[in-house]
């Protein structure tokens, strides 16, 4: 079996067959700790670690008996990574973006599904700590950092996908409560998490009459729909997440009343950096395992490993995960300085990274022929539970909220919709 024997970087392990020189001298490149500082080198081999451990070795079972693993991300955060960028003061670890790429990516090798989610939760303790007032921190953030409760993150809704300034979820003031009516669709986490940072309308049209609440498991009104099935990400359950007459305390309320969708944007920069990352733990795992593959696998009386076309095509996978590397973490560096650039370097990153890393963990399927398309064999699974990246964290929310701090928004806005149009991204 390859489950479980992810090494923390691209480095070949020995091996005596003449093949490990060929194979070696095309994988030469630098490994997924290059550019780091010491202290960013010791939490990725912590993550590598945990990953390899913790999560490898029960990545096909948490699959296909749709496992949501909540014991194992305890245990990972007991490491500190359940508040990976919240506040030290309210029990998170207070690293960077940065660092959080880098421990996204490494966790994302033993599991991308569990990790996607953890990043999701992890976005949601953020938001929190940071547009949460002392007594919201102090009453929410602990317990989310510790994973002993779990959040989720409702912003879609069966009207609005992408074009979330249009959503149609109501927040009516009554007294000292906000009474919320509508439904939010493909939530991570649903049903089974704690805690639901919710993006509604408590005004008028479009981005200024949205507000953001928390609103917690067992509140009257809070209701969930089936458990969906899906093509991967089966180690995180997904339904929708509805509202009837579901009355949420005022104290509630995250920021002031019509900051909501600036708040769900501030998240979706991080969100799309953490799924980027999440697509480079992927695509890392898939350029060892196919490598690996290469090694053992004969054919017409040699191993793959000697045929030039795929040592070129090996080098190619491994040139994209490069690439996609840099960018990500370019774009974590811009956020975490709050540069002008951020988000639209969030936005590249998020684009460029989830195709590239995708189209690498499909050719690693491929190298594997027929083997690649079992179940036996891990890479089959970082192909199905990476596809979803390249959905989520919507690209058009961003390019939308990028073009709508230019002064041409209308003529940008028509131009984005004719490049979404034909990226066909619904």
């Amino acid at each position: 079996m390859l489950r479980g024997c992810l090494q923390a970087d691209l480095e070949p392990s020995k091996n005596d067959d003449a093949s490990f020189v060929h194979l070696s001298s095309v994988i030469s490149l630098p490994t997924a700790s290059h550019g780091l500082t010491d202290e960013q080198k010791e939490f990725q081999k912590v993550a590598f670690d945990f990953a390899a451990n913790e999560m490898a070795p029960h990545m096909a079972e948490w699959d296909q008996k749709e496992i949501f693993p909540v014991d194992t991300m305890r245990r990972a955060a007991q490491l500190g990574f359940g508040g990976i960028y919240v506040q030290p003061d309210v029990g998170g670890s207070g690293l960077s973006r940065l660092d959080t790429s880098v421990i996204f990516e490494a966790l994302s090798t033993g599991c991308v599904s569990t990790t996607a989610y953890i990043s999701i939760h992890n976005m949601c303790a953020w938001m929190i700590d940071t547009f949460g007032n002392a007594e919201q921190r102090e009453r929410f953030c602990p317990d989310l950092c510790l994973m002993e409760k779990f959040a989720s993150y409702c912003l879609t809704e069966p009207g609005s996908g992408s074009d979330a300034a249009s959503l149609a979820t109501s927040a009516v003031l009554k007294g000292d409560h906000y009474v919320l009516n509508g439904s939010k669709a493909f939530i991570s986490g649903g049903g089974d998490t704690d805690v639901y940072v919710v993006m509604c309308r408590t005004g008028g049209k479009g981005p200024k009459g949205i507000s953001c609440v928390v609103v917690e498991k067992g509140t009257p009104g809070l209701s969930f729909g089936k458990k969906e099935r899906k093509m991967g990400w089966n180690s995180q359950p997904t339904r929708a997440v509805i509202f009837e007459d579901c009355a949420v305390p005022v104290a509630n309320l995250l920021g002031l009343e019509g900051q909501g969708f600036n708040i769900a944007m501030r998240g979706l920069n991080g969100g799309r950096i953490n799924i980027a990352s999440c697509s480079l733990g992927a695509a890392h795992a898939s350029v060892q395992l196919a490598r690996d593959h290469l090694l053992v696998r004969k054919q017409f009386g040699e191993t793959l490993s000697n045929n030039q076309f795929l040592q070129f095509k090996l080098a190619e996978m491994a040139t994209q995960l490069v690439a996609s590397r840099l960018l990500v973490r370019e774009a974590a560096a811009a956020l975490q300085d709050d540069r002008a650039d951020a988000a639209a370097l969030c936005a590249m990153a998020k684009l460029f990274a989830t195709d590239q890393c995708f189209d690498i963990c499909n050719q690693a399927l491929q190298m594997h022929g027929g083997y690649g398309y079992l179940k036996d064999y891990a890479v089959q699974q970082f192909v199905r539970d990476i596809r979803v990246h390249q959905i989520l964290e919507g690209i058009k929310i961003s390019l939308h909220f990028w073009q709508n701090t230019s002064s041409n928004y209308r003529k940008s806005h028509e131009n984005y919709r004719v490049y979404m149009a034909h990226r066909r991204i619904p």
